[in-house]
């Protein structure tokens, strides 16, 4: 497989390139991908950070057709450079906002339309349907490229890696909910914001929900031995074959598991102190690689 080299634009397809952001990392993989739909009227999907570099690529490789940016959330490595194509070219923004900012959130994305559940959006060489895939974070979209059957999936589905789910606007439950949704749609192919196109997308799609009901039970195994606990304590049980460095990240997973948990009534938290409710000890266990 090809290496992934900031700035280059890849033909993907007929109707998609991609462009990534110089802005490599443990949290961003290889960099932020920026997708390119269209040719006579073109679409950015995530214009990524602020980078002069990044930006200029993409003017270069619209040349002068931009009209729509289109962003899947609002974190910073998706969408601040949204503001300055704008200004640029004229391009409509479109995408979603958190009703309240949790402090992660592009404050200076200011879209002038807001996509509901299932909502297509057509212009003359393509269709994109927006589907509200919260989890992540609860602002987040998918928009489903239907000419190719492909999904441009954000940060909801990541190539080579498990999403962070962060409380309280990342939620395990909505996040396992929404990859299931996406079950029902008939995806060829998943473009992910971070690495490389994903092209057995219903086996990848089943792999991650087995993956966190995996990690599920290895808590509950875990509240099984050490209830009551600390987070930190079931951490660095849990991720016990994770490198150290990785566990502030896995951290927030495992809180977002436990907050699920705790919805279905599978664990209780007293004095930061975290333990399965009462007739939950004959749960059964299953391994979880990954965050």
């Amino acid at each position: 497989m090809k290496s992934i080299v900031a700035g280059e634009c890849v033909q993907l397809s007929k109707l998609v390139r991609r462009i990534t952001a110089p802005n490599p990392g443990v949290m961003t993989g290889p960099g932020t991908n920026s997708y390119l739909i269209g040719r006579q009227q073109i679409a950015v999907v995530d214009p990524g950070p602020a980078d002069p570099s990044h930006i200029a690529a993409i003017l270069k490789a619209c040349n002068g057709k931009l009209k729509w940016i289109l962003v899947t959330h609002t974190h910073l490595d998706h969408s601040p450079a949204a503001q300055q194509l704008a200004q640029q070219t004229g391009a409509q923004l479109l995408g979603n906002v958190l009703a309240q900012n949790d402090g992660y959130q592009d404050e200076s994305f200011k879209p002038s339309h807001s996509f509901q559940h299932d909502e297509l959006f057509v212009c003359p060489e393509f269709s994109l349907r927006a589907l509200h895939t919260p989890g992540h974070v609860n602002n987040h979209l998918c928009f489903f490229l239907e000419q190719e059957g492909l999904l441009l999936a954000g940060d909801h589905i990541m190539q080579g890696s498990t999403v962070v789910i962060i409380p309280p606007h990342g939620d395990m439950q909505a996040y396992m909910a929404s990859l299931s949704l996406l079950l029902h749609y008939a995806i060829a192919a998943i473009a992910p914001a971070h690495g490389h196109i994903i092209n057995e997308p219903v086996a990848e799609i089943e792999a991650l929900l087995q993956h966190r009901l995996g990690r599920e039970q290895q808590l509950i195994a875990t509240l099984q031995q050490l209830s009551p606990a600390s987070l930190a304590q079931l951490t660095a049980q849990v991720y016990r074959n994770v490198d150290s460095a990785l566990h502030p990240i896995a951290q927030l997973s495992l809180w977002a598991h436990l907050l699920k948990l705790e919805k279905e009534s599978v664990v209780n938290c007293q004095q930061d102190l975290w333990q399965l409710c009462d007739g939950m000890n004959d749960k059964t266990t299953n391994k979880g690689e990954g965050l």
